[in-house]
């Protein structure tokens, strides 16, 4: 399947990276599915359009047109293809899910495809390991581009796609006005793949991009960055297992946070940030006057002397509403840094603490910030030594506070020895549990309320994302 004439000028020079990277000939099974000419293009989608306004094809029919389109190319029909199509529900022409996961997709098998990408649209389309090569996902994801077949495209593990494919990737981000999240994990974004991708971001309408282990480091996360200081559309970039360090490459994500201001969260868990990087992240953090809300760092070897950092920049914070520091090795003596500033701090919502060495020292230094606190709606301790003595103190904070909506904490709580304390710690989580509902029952934050909420049905040693 050819691709659109009407592409950018600047990828004259992505033509002459293909040709200088790849010199055999084209075979004859390549992309044999063309557009029509340029003049044609805007008047036929827009009758393609129109026809479907009028009629919308049953899910049948899409599965007769699937099959006589496997025919023609000489493929065996997707049984997985058949199967979603068979079990789904249209509505409007709309499906929600083309779940192609672990589906080895030749170049014969992506072309049969146009009979139900140009059909149908979904909010999901996942190629995740589908084992794309080259041909195949250029014309794969040119098609989803033609026919706008998706908002939310998923093309992890599949590091075979070369040149061409990476082309129509970056070519499918630019144009797209309907996709608004990507998934490209566990695929090594290096040299023209980061580069290529870079690019293409500067104008995309992505909200939404996860570029989890994908060997970030260094200057592949120099050039992405570059791109995105100035895109106003990304609000959700997530970078976890990309082991990226705490000296070039915190010192680009303070970077980011200095000139982005509107990306809303942020997602740096299994990374390498450590105490430095932390400073480097923080120094960001003051600049941002109306970003980025979410923050998360989850084991990243961040220790007690990098709350030294947070000092500084909690007390100012006027935007931050959930900081998630859980599986490091903070401490009590930790929290005892952080504990004044936590108490002049006016933005943060959600406080994420789990599996962080707290004992009932550090739970009473919770506790002391809960009794000053007006705006804390979210604390998570679970995995944490927090015993009869730190749920005492948290109790007692929570008779004064009338902020705290939910407080996470294990479902099967660290065992006391004695049976009193035993029935002493029961009682002091029921009362905690009671003590919150009723924080919610008369909370002015019908929207949190609702977040909270929705979060409730996770496990309780969950992110607070």
């Amino acid at each position: 399947m050819t691709r659109c004439n009407g592409k950018e000028s600047d990828e004259a020079s992505d033509e002459a990276a293909e040709n200088a990277g790849s010199h055999k000939k084209k075979s004859k099974a390549e992309k044999h599915v063309s557009f029509p000419p340029d003049e044609q293009i805007v008047s036929g989608f827009a009758e393609h359009q129109n026809k479907n306004a009028d009629r919308c094809l049953t899910l049948t029919e899409v599965m007769a047109a699937y099959q006589q389109s496997c025919g023609k190319h000489q493929v065996q029909p997707n049984a997985r293809v058949l199967e979603q199509l068979q079990q789904g529900a249209c509505v409007g022409g709309s499906v929600k899910c083309l779940d192609l996961k672990g589906e080895r997709l030749d170049h014969r098998s992506c072309e049969a495809l146009e009979a139900v990408l140009k059909s149908l649209h979904f909010d999901f389309i996942s190629l995740q390991a589908a084992q794309l090569e080259e041909n195949g996902a250029a014309s794969l994801l040119d098609m989803i581009l033609y026919y706008e077949s998706t908002t939310h495209l998923d093309i992890s593990d599949n590091s075979g796609m070369a040149t061409s494919g990476w082309r129509a990737l970056a070519h499918l981000i630019k144009q797209s006005m309907r996709l608004s999240r990507l998934d490209v994990c566990n695929v090594p974004l290096v040299e023209y793949p980061s580069q290529s991708l870079s690019k293409a971001l500067l104008t995309s309408r992505l909200s939404v991009l996860h570029l989890d282990n994908a060997k970030l480091s260094g200057l592949p996360l120099f050039t992405l960055v570059t791109a995105l200081k100035s895109n106003r559309n990304l609000q959700e970039l997530h970078l976890t297992h990309n082991l990226l360090n705490s000296f070039q490459d915190a010192l680009q994500l303070g970077d980011l946070l200095r000139y982005n201001d509107t990306l809303r969260k942020l997602e740096l868990s299994n990374n390498l940030i450590a105490d430095a990087g932390l400073e480097e992240l923080c120094d960001g953090l003051r600049w941002q006057a109306a970003g980025l809300k979410v923050l998360i760092l989850r084991n990243n070897q961040i220790t007690a002397k990098g709350m030294v950092h947070l000092t500084k920049a909690l007390p100012v914070l006027r935007v931050l509403q959930v900081l998630d520091l859980g599986e490091n090795a903070l401490g009590n003596e930790g929290i005892h840094v952080i504990r004044e500033p936590l108490m002049a701090n006016c933005s943060l919502q959600q406080l994420g603490l789990a599996q962080a060495n707290i004992t009932c020292e550090g739970a009473v230094a919770l506790a002391e910030v809960l009794a000053e606190s007006r705006h804390l709606q979210r604390l998570d301790v679970c995995q944490n030594e927090v015993r009869v003595g730190g749920l005492m103190a948290l109790c007692l904070a929570l008779r004064i506070n009338r902020s705290l909506l939910q407080l996470d904490m294990d479902q099967d709580p660290p065992l006391e020895q004695d049976k009193f304390l035993m029935e002493t710690q029961m009682s002091l989580r029921s009362e905690i549990t009671q003590r919150c509902l009723a924080n919610t029952s008369r909370s002015s934050f019908p929207e949190t309320q609702q977040s909270l909420s929705t979060e409730d049905t996770r496990h309780d040693n969950s992110p607070i994302t």
